[in-house]
């Protein structure tokens, strides 16, 4: 997905006219994904010219913010030629541990009556604590028993379901909604960072910044990163090399999971209400992010900046759906068709690099 579309002559230089149309044949195909939705915006941007308004913009720029960080761990599983499909779970089961943890102390439906609000920082280490050890469970059971990470993750997501379901029923909570957040956790979240032209930009969209600049450091200046990669693209490769692989996979899978940690706080901020649906399907979205951004599930390829290209884009896609009032049962099949075309276009250019 990574090629451009811009037509470089020297590609077609010394070809025959056969040839020169078989290759301009192979580009379009090969960008397809990217024809469609940009074709989709200048379509939706035509009928309701209020998709390009301001307000909508940094909706979509902040939408983007709030996906990338569960992206960007499912595009280090991806990248080992695996996949993470319990990470929305671990976000909604995150998402609720800092709901639980922050609720005002005042409100009558609070889970931990007895509890004061937990400072905000020891919070944050407490999601990524969940997270990290959501990774390494799923991260042992591939590296150690060889299991495919779908099998893996299948397991977790529904262990972390039903964790999630018990953990509201805690107390006299009865599996209701955790809402009345703490007002200091909802302004740190979603408070204004900056206003543009009198529209205001929410302070996650900063958070989510500084995490896509640690994780390209991550992916592309250590030893980890290029493990990784070499991991993903021949195990066993690596493995005669001198790679690591046991603790590699481990890492990555641990490393998702603190990235599902930090998102589900964001979201329980962001939302201010957390139930047993929060973070459902969202694995759907990032593997379909990851997917159109260049990432490969053939293994050893994808960039951070093509994750993020890719979240962004299928944001303007769902926000454009959005505006011309698509149901959101349509959606789902919308995303389903996103995912297996995308697939279906990666397959064929690892088929042809063959």
């Amino acid at each position: 997905m990574g090629e451009t579309i811009k037509p470089n002559n020297r590609r077609f230089k010394g070809l025959s006219g056969k040839d020169r149309l078989r290759a301009v044949y192979d580009l379009l195909i090969n960008n397809a994904m990217y024809i469609i939705i940009v074709a989709a915006i200048i379509f939706i941007a035509i009928r309701v010219p209020a998709f390009l308004s301001l307000s909508s913009i940094i909706n979509i720029i902040s939408l983007t913010a709030a996906r990338l960080p569960i992206a960007l761990g499912i595009g280090g599983a991806i990248v080992l030629s695996g996949t993470d499909i319990s990470a929305g779970r671990a976000v909604g089961l995150t998402a609720c541990i800092a709901a639980s943890l922050l609720q005002s102390t005042g409100y009558a439906n609070k889970l931990f009556p007895n509890l004061g609000v937990v400072p905000l920082p020891f919070v944050i280490l407490a999601v990524i604590a969940v997270g990290a050890v959501i990774g390494l469970v799923n991260g042992f059971f591939v590296a150690k028993f060889k299991l495919h990470p779908f099998i893996v993750t299948l397991s977790t997501q529904l262990i972390l379901f039903g964790a999630v379901l018990m953990y509201l029923m805690i107390g006299n909570n009865n599996g209701q909604t955790l809402s009345g957040l703490d007002p200091v956790y909802t302004e740190f979240v979603r408070g204004t960072l900056f206003t543009v032209g009198g529209v205001a930009v929410p302070k996650y969209v900063l958070y989510s910044l500084i995490i896509t600049v640690l994780m390209w450091v991550i992916w592309n200046k250590t030893t980890f990163g290029k493990n990784m990669f070499a991991v993903g693209s021949n195990e066993e490769a690596a493995n005669v090399s001198g790679v690591n692989v046991f603790r590699t996979i481990i890492l990555v899978f641990m490393l998702a999971g603190i990235m599902y940690g930090i998102t589900g706080f964001i979201e329980g901020g962001r939302i201010a209400s957390c139930s047993a649906n929060t973070g459902v399907n969202y694995e759907s979205d990032a593997i379909a992010a990851c997917v159109i951004g260049g990432v490969s599930f053939v293994g050893g390829t994808g960039k951070i900046s093509g994750i993020v290209t890719g979240v962004f884009l299928l944001q303007i896609i769902f926000v454009g759906l959005n505006f011309l009032s698509v149901s959101a049962n349509m959606l789902y099949i919308i995303k389903g068709l996103i995912i297996l075309t995308a697939c279906a276009i990666d397959m064929r250019k690892y088929l042809a690099r063959r």
